[in-house]
């Protein structure tokens, strides 16, 4: 996995995780990668630092800088981190919606997901929304062989 820094035409910095720089280019050249803040699938990567192992793969050189939080109530009231909070929790919002449209509106098919995808793009059977499970591997070669899937949106509480 890759995670690149990403940012807007609109100037809007985040971040996303890539199965590999092929997946990144296909994905973008698709607009399937939008800015979580605006929408705008005008996506480029940002200037990052590389992370640099030291001798013999004992790990950072440097150690990577840690995520800092806001641990006070005032810090969380004012300024770009309760814009953050906001937009996070927008976005959260909307990935539940979607996730359970899509649980609403198709056909859990669980284990047998490639082979229902493969089925119905190479009209061996009705088209019809579905969902379902799929390694790594089944999702890739699904994608090879030029069949959109994406992964069902999840969230931290649902792992609860």
């Amino acid at each position: 996995m890759i995670r690149y820094a990403l940012h807007c035409d609109r100037n809007h910095d985040f971040e996303s995780w890539f199965q590999s720089s092929s997946a990144y280019d296909s994905q973008v050249k698709r607009k399937l990668v939008t800015c979580p803040i605006c929408g705008s699938a005008r996506i480029n990567k940002a200037i990052m630092a590389p992370r640099i192992v030291g001798k013999k793969g004992r790990g950072p050189a440097t150690p990577p800088p840690e995520p800092v939080a806001a641990t006070t109530p005032e810090a969380t009231l004012s300024g770009p981190t309760s814009l953050m909070m906001a937009q996070e929790k927008e976005l959260r919002t909307k990935l539940k919606e979607l996730r359970d449209h899509i649980v609403k509106n198709a056909d859990n098919v669980g284990e047998r997901f490639a082979n229902e995808a493969r089925a119905m793009h190479y009209g061996d059977k009705e088209h019809r929304p579905i969902y379902g499970e799929a390694s790594p591997d089944e999702a890739k070669s699904l994608i090879d062989e030029g069949i959109e899937v994406l992964p069902l949106p999840t969230l931290p509480e649902d792992r609860n």
